[in-house]
């Protein structure tokens, strides 16, 4: 049966699509195993509590009928507001707004949270993301810039709780940086989750395409009842599916523990216990209470974007069992750097017993993926891990460590990492045992080998026993101290990439604690201690006379793998492949709706030589005695590669097989990125923030524009030094002396003046280029017709020569000489489109079409350059205007930006006197684009520099193809830019 709910809907629905629902929770009220609810856009601001679960087969499905169109919000909307000052807002709330606890009366707390950071259960949001809390009027009157956030814009907007005298309102004083509260969207969060049911075994439940925000959620260490925004709370059988999920104050997705009241953070309560007692005891209560397979796990989270949460996008101990995590982006977690302690990444489970976590993309975590204990069974495949350290420029203030992309923790295995990209300067920390690296590429380092697994004594030793288990089951077959070792290292490739200057100096300063655990060169140099297989048997030929032989460290095996750019091998591997003649580069690219991985790797690296690998040769943890396989017992064959080619007998090391420049790994449009208050993250948008100029106009302190430059620092984006503004319907661009008028009747934007003496070096260097380039044209080429619209009837001779005659003697700031150009397609958003001049690089700033005519206009050049892509002719325009009539964003599509680059890759043929040959890099682009633009029907040729392109074996002019790839990704006109 199906239940609509509509929350514009009057009160006293009963359900149907006539009289729908006005909440989700009255739907939930009356569902049934296989009713599916459908929700309609709105924002719900309401806790759901679902009172009955489905069935394996007839799960209730809660659906939201458009994508994120449904909104669930623990956050209530707060005024009216009081200016106290120029810089202060004061609000009351009322404290009955508050269904349950007051989450500004109550602190975050919990096992294992470090107290020396104070933080309320709740937060205040402003249009959408939460602003930073102090502790006293002062610290809101003036605030202060917390250079540990990785974001240090947005810790200039502060606020400020207290209790009303009666105790009947929570006072909120706040700092909105120039913004009016009264105007933005202003929200302050009051419920403790979203989605969540207060009973145990509510099961077999998705929830399919929400958003779901802003709950002021607790700490959720594994002794504890570990509560989420959303959660099976101890069931079975969840799908989350196409949702996003931000903005909880600390667990985004809660598949977690139980309550369990006499074990309630017993360690920060009663002091008696050590954290780690109190852990074994809640794993062997949860077994003698029924936590197994057929109660508990089997959840799926999928396709979802999870970000913004202070302490895990995903968190859970035991209740995460036989899971699969997939096809998600999870990023930007913990980045407030307003919480501590040691339960906080962008994925923490414990117990993840038989749990998969493939084709995820976790970037900008304070910690990527972290097991702890019992990560047995458990495989990581096919994920993308980068900048999962603190950026440059931010204060390292963690006691655990730096971060990396995966912990993995006083776990005996089997734990299996394979076909992942590892891109962050510290690759993986293993203080731990049993697991293998299989086809992995990593370009950060080993941290913590040998080390982390006690728990700090200083007198007695502190060793942590965990549990290991039957083979894919929750039955407990031992407890073990960690011996280290039981590594297998296979087919993969190491990249050293360059040592950061300020991580290598924070860890000079950290020499005596962590500087010692932690390094920087990538390798398995860090295990050069560790016995090889022989070595370590040849102790066990008969019963060892001496006990400590029970406790050396376990043997390390290699095989197969490659080192680059000075990465190191362990000495004791015997196949290492090393090469540090040539340098390998990659970096990843987000282009539309594409991430891809650019390197040229497979330039030096040898193909085809590794053997194919199974469970059988990966053999067995040493302690559990349980292989490498499938959760069903079956041999894992390591046949696929990253992006699902298959892998012949003699495979490549590393996560690809198959050659290429460009990989594209995600192909989703589902990988967004939040927006900040201030200061702008690489390639995001401004939606739902109020323009910046308003604020800087309303309220200019030196402060903010230092945290912004701050935010640069840390983020890489740069400010655009100009402003597009373009309309639909025909536009006007002229340049002239360095000035851009963007013109549509009258004037908008004139900026950008040039008076960099490097730029203007660039840009004669081009004029020279081309001039030269134009002396040689063959009388073959001479009857090429100009395409400026004062003289459409001058041959390609005579404009050669005017052109010629330009560059020596014309002023270019002259109007006389401006050529009024027109073009049917401008493309736009060219940034990351560039072209190489004598060593010096110069960014595309639009590229205009007119049939198979393309005109260049680089960044800082007041010229413009005409290129004849069908016949190969080049000249240099030194003053012009531009009349357009649609614009394509090249971000807009793969195919797009081909085309862009293609364009701008034949200019380079044309003005880079120092490029040695131009069939190379003809063949290098034919490569790299030509597959991208297959993929829409047409086939790139590249050579003798003429670029055609062809279709349905019909040549296609460069605009035909534009309109061609713009149809087929569904591409539509820039409105406004």
């Amino acid at each position: 049966m199906y239940y609509y709910v509509a929350q514009n809907n009057f009160a006293g629905g009963d359900g149907s699509r006539e009289h729908p629902f006005k909440t989700i929770q009255e739907a939930a009220n009356v569902a049934l195993p296989g009713d599916e609810i459908i929700v309609s856009p709105g924002i719900y601001r309401e806790r759901v509590d679902p009172p009955l679960g489905g069935e394996e087969g007839m799960p209730i499905v809660y659906r939201s009928s458009s994508h994120l169109g449904a909104v669930i919000t623990g956050a209530e909307k707060v005024g009216p507001w009081k200016r106290e000052s120029e810089s202060v807002w004061s609000c009351e709330v009322p404290n009955s707004v508050f269904p349950g606890r007051n989450p500004f009366t109550e602190f975050v707390r919990g096992d294992w949270f470090d107290v020396r950071k104070k933080a309320h259960l709740g937060d205040v949001f402003l249009n959408g993301r939460s602003m930073y809390e102090v502790f006293s009027y002062q610290e809101v009157e003036k605030p202060v810039t917390m250079k540990s956030s990785w974001n240090p814009g947005d810790t200039l907007f502060v606020w400020y709780c207290e209790q009303s005298r009666d105790g009947l309102y929570t006072v909120f004083k706040a700092n909105f940086r120039g913004y009016d509260p009264n105007i933005e969207n202003v929200e302050i969060s009051v419920r403790s989750t979203c989605f969540y049911p207060s009973k145990e075994g509510i099961g077999y439940i998705t929830l399919s395409g929400f958003k779901i925000c802003q709950a002021a959620t607790n700490w959720a260490p594994p002794t504890a009842h570990q509560e989420g925004m959303v959660g099976p709370h101890w069931s079975k059988g969840w799908i989350i599916e196409d949702c996003e999920i931000t903005e909880s104050k600390c667990s985004g997705i809660s598949l977690g523990k139980y309550l369990q009241p006499a074990n309630e953070n017993k360690w920060t309560t009663t002091y008696l216990k050590d954290g780690t007692q109190t852990q074994r005891d809640a794993v062997c209560q949860a077994l003698n209470e029924g936590w197994d397979k057929e109660t508990v796990g089997s959840h799926i989270i999928r396709r979802c974007n999870i970000h913004d949460c202070g302490q895990a996008g995903i968190v859970g101990h035991m209740g995460g069992i036989f899971s699969t995590i997939e096809d998600s982006h999870i990023h930007h977690i913990g980045c407030k750097n307003n919480l501590a302690g040691a339960e906080i990444g962008g994925i923490k489970l414990h117990a993840a017993i038989d749990t998969l976590i493939r084709r995820n993309r976790i970037d900008h975590c304070i910690r990527g993926l972290w097991l702890d204990w019992q990560a047995q069974g458990t495989r990581v495949t096919g994920n993308l891990f980068h900048d999962n350290v603190p950026p440059v420029g931010t204060q390292i203030d963690s006691g655990l460590s730096l971060g990396e992309d995966i912990f993995v923790e006083v776990s005996h295995g089997p734990t299996l990492i394979d076909n992942n990209l590892l891109l962050s300067d510290i690759a993986c920390r293993l203080s731990t045992q049993g697991i293998a690296l299989v086809h992995n590429f990593i370009a950060g380092s080993f941290t913590y080998v040998g080390k982390g697994t006690d728990n700090g004594g200083h007198i007695f030793a502190t060793d942590r026993y965990t549990p290991y288990h039957v083979p894919h089951s929750t039955m407990i077959a031992g407890f073990m101290t960690i011996l280290h070792g039981d590594v297998r290292f296979c087919n993969n490739v190491f990249v050293q990439k360059p040592v950061r200057d300020d991580l290598q100096v924070y860890l000079e300063s950290k020499s005596a604690t962590i500087g010692k655990l932690t390094a920087l060169s990538c390798g398995t140099i860090a295990y050069k201690d560790y016995p090889s297989m022989e070595e370590y048997l040849s102790g066990f030929k008969t019963r060892p006379s001496n006990r400590d032989t029970y406790y050396d460290h376990l043997p390390v095996y290699f095989e197969g793998n490659y080192y680059f750019n000075g990465a190191l091998p362990s000495p004791k591997e015997k196949d290492a492949y090393v090469d540090n003649k040539h340098k390998v580069t990659f970096r990843i690219s987000d282009e539309g709706n594409e991430c891809a991985f650019m390197t040229n790797l497979f330039a030096f690296m040898p193909r085809g030589e590794k053997r194919l690998l199974t469970s059988k040769e990966l053999g067995t943890a040493f302690e559990p005695e349980q292989r490498f396989e499938n959760p069903d017992g079956s041999v894992i064959v390591f046949d696929t590669d990253f992006i699902g080619n298959h892998r012949p007998l003699m495979p490549t090391a590393g996560p690809f097989e198959y050659p290429s420049e460009r990989y594209v790994l995600f192909r989703s449009g589902s990988f967004r990125n939040p927006v900040l208050i201030e200061g702008v993250r690489p390639g995001l948008s401004q939606k739902n923030i109020t323009s910046p100029s308003k604020a800087e106009a309303a309220y200019d302190n030196q402060d903010i524009e230092d945290a912004l430059k701050a935010d640069a620092a840390v983020t890489g984006s740069q400010g655009s030094d100009r402003g597009l503004q373009l309309q639909t319907g025909k536009f006007v661009i002229e340049e002239i002396e360095g000035n851009i008028d963007y013109k549509d009747g009258k004037d908008i934007k004139s900026s950008n003046n040039i008076n960099n003496s490097k730029d203007s070096n660039a840009i004669k260097n081009i004029k020279e280029s081309i001039s030269a380039s134009e002396a040689s044209i063959d009388e073959e080429s001479a009857d090429y017709t100009s395409v400026d619209d004062n003289d459409s009837s001058g041959t390609a001779s005579k404009d050669a020569e005017h052109e010629s005659n330009v560059f020596d003697s014309t002023d270019i700031s002259s109007r006389d000489r401006k050529k009024n150009l027109h073009c049917q397609i401008a493309l736009v958003d060219c940034e990351n489109i560039s072209v190489t001049c004598r060593e010096q690089i110069r960014h595309v700033s639009e590229i205009f079409i007119e049939d198979n005519i393309a005109w260049v206009h680089l960044e800082g050049d007041s010229g413009i350059t005409e290129i004849d892509c069908a016949y190969g002719i080049c000249h240099y325009i030194p003053s012009w205007s531009m009349e357009a009539e649609d614009t394509v964003s090249v971000q807009r599509s793969d195919g797009t930006m081909a085309l862009g680059r293609c364009i701008a890759a034949l200019l380079r043929i044309y003005i880079d006197k120092d490029l040695q040959d131009p069939d190379i890099m003809e063949e290098r682009v034919s490569m790299q684009e030509g597959p991208v633009l297959n993929h829409y029907g047409i086939q790139l040729r590249f050579a003798n520099r003429q670029l055609k392109l062809v279709r349905n074996k019909k040549f296609l002019s460069l605009v035909q193809a534009a309109e061609a790839v713009r149809r087929a990704s569904g591409d539509v006109i820039v409105e406004e830019i």
